[in-house]
Formats: C-alpha cells, sequence, structure tokens
C-alpha cells in the first residue's frame, strides 16, 4: 500500500460531501479522485434551498476556505418561517432571521457549483459510473466500474447518496420507507407573476399543517418559489387512486381533492404551478445505522445515514467530508484515520437520526382517526 503522506483515495459521488472532503484534502496538498455517474455537472437540477447551521454546513466552509464565498452568495432573510391556519390562511406563528450566525439559506446548485469551482480541474471524473466495491485482502479497495474497468485505492469513500452502490461494501442495511411522500411544484418570477404567494411564503418558508397532510413553500434565488406537497400516505397512492403520474391533469384534480377544505390562496399552490408535479417518496436508513470498521472503504452522507428531508443532511454530509479530510491529514495512517473519522461521525449521525425522524412528524402530523 502507498504511504499514508501520499494514499490514493477515491470519492464516489460528486455531492456536497464528497466535494467538501475533496476540497479539504486538495488545501492540504493530498491527491484525490472523485468519480460521478452523471455526464456533467449540469446534467440535472440540484434542488431546493439549504439552510446551513453554524455548527455544521458552515464549520466545513470554514474549512474548505470557502465561507466568505458562501457569505457572498447566501441569504439571510430566507431563515423566516411562517406558520399559516390551513382555514382561512392566518398567520399562526412568524419567525424572522436570527443573528449573523444563524442560518442563512442559499440554493442547493449554487452551493455545489462553489464547491466544483473550488477543487483542481479534472478531480471529478464525470460519467465515470461504479458498480462495485470490494475490499482486498492487503487492506485496499477496488472500484469497478460500469463501463468493465477497475482501479485499486487506498481508501474508496462512499459519497454517493440513498442508493450508495459503496455501502454494501460495509453494510446490508437498505433504505426504507418512511410512510411519507413529498410532492414537488414550483413557481416562477413570483414577485411579478404570482405576488399574493409570494407575500404568504415571505421571504423564507411557508407551512401549513393539517391531519395527514401539509404545504410547504420556499423562497428560492432569482424569484423562484419551490413547493411540496407533503403527505403521509402509501408509497403508490398514485396507484391506488388510479392515477399515472405522468397525467399533470390527473395529479392535480386528485391533490385539490385531498386539499378539499383549505384556504384557496393556499390550494392556489396546486392549481396555478409552472412546473409539473414530482413525485418524491421520502425514504430513511435504520437508525441506529453502523458498521464493524472494514479496511480501506467508508461512507459520509446520505450513504451513510440517510434521513428526512428537515435541514441536516446536507449539513452533515458536509461536516462529514470535512472531518474525514482533516483524520486523513492527521493520522499516521489511512486506517487509523478512517477509525478516528467513524468515532465521531457514527455517534452523531444517530443523535441527528432520531431528531430527524421528530422534524419529519413535526413536519407532516399523523391523521387522527
Amino acid at each position: 500500500m502507498n504511504s499514508a503522506r501520499d494514499p490514493r483515495i477515491a470519492i464516489v459521488g460528486a455531492g456536497l460531501g464528497g466535494l467538501t472532503c475533496a476540497r479539504v484534502l486538495q488545501q492540504h496538498g493530498r491527491s484525490v479522485a472523485v468519480f460521478e455517474r452523471e455526464a456533467s455537472a449540469d446534467a440535472r437540477p440540484q434542488g431546493g434551498t439549504l439552510d446551513l447551521h453554524a455548527d455544521t454546513g458552515q464549520a466545513a466552509l470554514r474549512a474548505a476556505g470557502l465561507l466568505d464565498r458562501f457569505r457572498a452568495l447566501a441569504r439571510p432573510e430566507g431563515e423566516e418561517w411562517r406558520v399559516l391556519d390551513f382555514a382561512d390562511a392566518a398567520l399562526l406563528a412568524h419567525q424572522g432571521p436570527s443573528a449573523a450566525d444563524g442560518r442563512p439559506e442559499i440554493d442547493r446548485g449554487q452551493l455545489r457549483d462553489l464547491f466544483l469551482d473550488s477543487i483542481t480541474e479534472g478531480t471529478v471524473r464525470w460519467d465515470r459510473a461504479v458498480s462495485r466495491v470490494t475490499p482486498l485482502p492487503d487492506g485496499t479497495c477496488r472500484l469497478l466500474f460500469g463501463d468493465g474497468t477497475a482501479e485499486d485505492f487506498d481508501l474508496v469513500v462512499g459519497a454517493d447518496g440513498a442508493w450508495s452502490r459503496v455501502r454494501p461494501a460495509l453494510s446490508h442495511a437498505v433504505p426504507g420507507y418512511t410512510g411519507v411522500t413529498f410532492v414537488e411544484t414550483g413557481f416562477d418570477h413570483c414577485d411579478t407573476r404570482h405576488p399574493d404567494l409570494a407575500r404568504l411564503v415571505g421571504n423564507g418558508s411557508m407551512l401549513v399543517k393539517g391531519a395527514g397532510r401539509s404545504l410547504v413553500a420556499q423562497r428560492n434565488s432569482n424569484g423562484h418559489i419551490r413547493a411540496y406537497i407533503a403527505l403521509r400516505t402509501p408509497e403508490d397512492w398514485h396507484v391506488a387512486a388510479g392515477i399515472d403520474l405522468g397525467d399533470q391533469r390527473a395529479v392535480r384534480t386528485h391533490l385539490l381533492r385531498m386539499f378539499d377544505g383549505w384556504d384557496e390562496s393556499l390550494r392556489y399552490l396546486l392549481s396555478n404551478n409552472d412546473s409539473g408535479f414530482t413525485n418524491r417518496s421520502l425514504y430513511v436508513l435504520p437508525a441506529p445505522h453502523t458498521w464493524e470498521h472494514v479496511p480501506g472503504v467508508t461512507l459520509l452522507g446520505d450513504a451513510a445515514h440517510l434521513m428526512p428531508p428537515v435541514g441536516l443532511g446536507a449539513n452533515l454530509a458536509m461536516l462529514d467530508g470535512s472531518d474525514l479530510a482533516h483524520a486523513l491529514v492527521a493520522e499516521s495512517s489511512v486506517d487509523d484515520a478512517v477509525r478516528a473519522y467513524e468515532s465521531i461521525m457514527l455517534p452523531r449521525s444517530i443523535e441527528a437520526a432520531a431528531g430527524s425522524a421528530q422534524g419529519l412528524n413535526h413536519l407532516v402530523p399523523a391523521a387522527t382517526s
């Protein structure tokens, strides 16, 4: 195996956690390769807005030397939360932005681009899908790619999300359905095209809760509002309803029926959207999710601790990436570094998983009998 001074490190997945790890390693003069199955950085939309916490996401940005660039893009006003009554859209609770060290918002795509622009050109190997990972007897690890080729590394880091191809090298765990589905949609140029909706949502997020269903809307940059129709429902709800998810008119009609009795200003989210409806079933890994240490391979982010999307996942992934990179720089061997990292990350993720489960229950209360 290579010396600890120059280990061969591969990161599978060019998401926020993997890119944080790569950036911090390169700041310390370490070589790293990131393998990503997508063909390019703009192969697909990167999702909505993220609030970055001072002790996790912002701490990782500071370690990566990117905190000032983040602050230039972030929206502190996006911390605002408005909770409305479903029957008449009356304001029930309001929370404004906090102090300077709060949780400013940034579009996920903007944040990812910030990392991509900061790492050495060629670090990310696009269109390199990993099919399997095999730990080897000498403590190294082999990456098998979709095109049939293979490469060996001293460490393979699984940063490849919910359906990780790296995870099976460490754990038999697979994600399970939470009982909650988000149906996502969006609104463009809201201040001019959808001014009443813009007023309801405010500068940050709006939440409206009912029995077994909720509406969440969030400001993104450039006047865009992203909305989520959150449902406690069987995963195949559309099958039971006889709906083809590709039939947008049928989906709209069914959702409007589900939200019958809600204020018309809130039902506007279902009837006047600019983008289509996208069905997103929410999955989580079993909690606690742990594994016996295996030399040459580890996990970070959703690959290690997939949780409901209530504000912790991206923050923890970035902190994982920063912590792993720092351990690889500080420890005398790759194996010592991974053990040190896992001793911090795994207990932290167990606590966070419990908090995220509670957060999802708060966001989408169970229907009462």
